[in-house]
């Protein structure tokens, strides 16, 4: 089963609205530290994908990958190149979800390899991120060139809202 990429528009978010919210919700449930806490449900994550990414996606200031296999929503990743005129040379990396029933398949890697490729496109030279330290995101963005520049403790609740997350931050020149 290979995944496929594809570059998703405003119009593509509206008529992917629940996979998109299914996604999203699997992963907050599955104990991804992403901005959410539980109880999380769908009014909440289709709300994300409306008020959010599609509005930024439709000013053509940020971009969704969506990994699809057999059709169905496996993964995202946004890049977001809303930045102020001293900073056109940086992009954000946001949200990169793999759904917990396709993880460990190559999806993540994949999805940050296109992003990548794409922010090279507009160009962009410089990506910084996020992520909870000692997540299991960390080894993939550090395997794939991303360098510690510091780490936050006490940044974010966790999902579950039991405990505060230190985050550590990333970048990559490209």
């Amino acid at each position: 089963m290979q995944a496929s990429l594809h570059l998703f528009t405003a119009t593509d978010i509206r008529v992917r609205l629940p996979a998109l919210g299914a996604l999203l919700q699997a992963c907050v449930h599955d104990g991804a530290s992403i901005g959410f806490i539980l109880p999380f449900d769908v009014a909440a994550s289709q709300a994300f994908w409306m008020d959010n990414v599609l509005p930024a996606v439709a000013r053509g200031v940020r971009l969704l990958l969506v990994a699809e296999v057999d059709g169905k929503v496996a993964g995202a990743v946004q890049l977001d190149w809303d930045t102020n005129p001293n900073q056109m040379h940086r992009a954000e990396v946001r949200k990169l979800l793999v759904d917990p029933a396709f993880r460990r398949r190559g999806i993540a890697r994949l999805l940050m390899q296109a992003l990548e490729a794409q922010a090279r496109a507009l160009p962009r030279s410089l990506l910084t991120l996020d992520t909870r330290s000692s997540d299991h995101a960390e080894p993939l963005y550090l395997s794939l060139g991303y360098v510690v520049s510091g780490s936050i403790p006490a940044y974010a609740l966790a999902p579950a809202g039991d405990r505060l997350d230190a985050t550590t931050i990333m970048y990559k020149q490209l």
